[in-house]
């Protein structure tokens, strides 16, 4: 499988893309109002802590199904009597789909908040979606249109990344750079933070992204039950109190 290009790697990190994450603020809004974060350097400790967990937690996870997609994806293509003796049958979509309800539950379990249950899914949902259209030679269809709840975001954002040919690495990055993004972006909506300010709190943490990211794609191979486990426990917190407002900005 060829590898993906720099411009596809720049799609999946665009903001822009149809995925509907515009719509959450990563917790922010109830930090915001909660914690009383009111200005630049509040924000940067918020996404900086951020960063080292939920951010980690889903970079790692992105990468294991990076790492799952791109393998059932080769299999899938790969051509007849170039493998060894006795594995030339095509890759078998339901064990790929046993292994990765696997991964997903282990997301699931990562994840003690309904509230963020039901958004991360909710947002899976939506990637796959813009993931098969842009890419739909790949067979993300079939996910995005599979029976149930639809696989977690961090889950579905591997799957996208491989379809699009990228790295393990690359598509760790780029949940590391979201899981901060995000957030910032709806700083900026929520409390009319000065925009090139936030750019530079966010230039300041990219050294931290970028270690983020590499200790993430390290778990590419690993077990899904050895994925990292590093809790917020104050996002899952904020995340069911903002569900009871009854005026908010953001949907979570």
């Amino acid at each position: 499988m060829p590898e993906g290009s720099l411009s596809a790697l720049l799609l999946l990190a665009d903001g822009r893309f149809p995925t509907g994450g515009h719509a959450h603020s990563g917790g922010f809004e109830p930090a915001a109002a909660v914690d009383g974060i009111n200005d630049v350097p509040a924000l940067e400790e918020f996404l900086r802590g951020r960063l080292g967990t939920a951010g980690l937690v889903s970079a790692a996870f992105a990468a294991r199904a990076c790492r799952m997609f791109r393998e059932y994806l080769r299999e899938l293509h790969r051509k007849p009597g170039s493998g060894a003796a006795g594995t030339d049958s095509p890759a078998d979509p339901d064990a790929f789909d046993r292994t990765l309800a696997l991964l997903d539950i282990e997301f699931e379990a990562r994840t003690p908040s309904p509230v963020l249950r039901t958004v991360s899914r909710r947002l899976g949902r939506s990637l796959l979606r813009a993931g098969s259209a842009v890419w739909p030679e790949a067979g993300l269809g079939r996910l995005a249109s599979a029976p149930g709840k639809g696989p977690h975001q961090p889950v579905a954002l591997g799957a996208v990344a491989a379809a699009a040919g990228q790295s393990e690495q690359s598509t760790a990055l780029i949940a590391a750079q979201e899981s901060v993004a995000g957030p910032a972006t709806a700083a900026i909506r929520l409390l009319g933070l000065d925009p090139f300010a936030v750019s530079a709190a966010l230039a300041r943490l990219a050294p931290a992204i970028a270690a983020t990211a590499g200790e993430a794609a390290q778990y590419a191979s690993a077990a899904p039950a050895d994925l990292p486990a590093r809790a917020g426990y104050l996002l899952d917190i904020f995340a069911e109190f903002h569900a009871t407002w009854e005026v908010r900005l953001f949907a979570s």
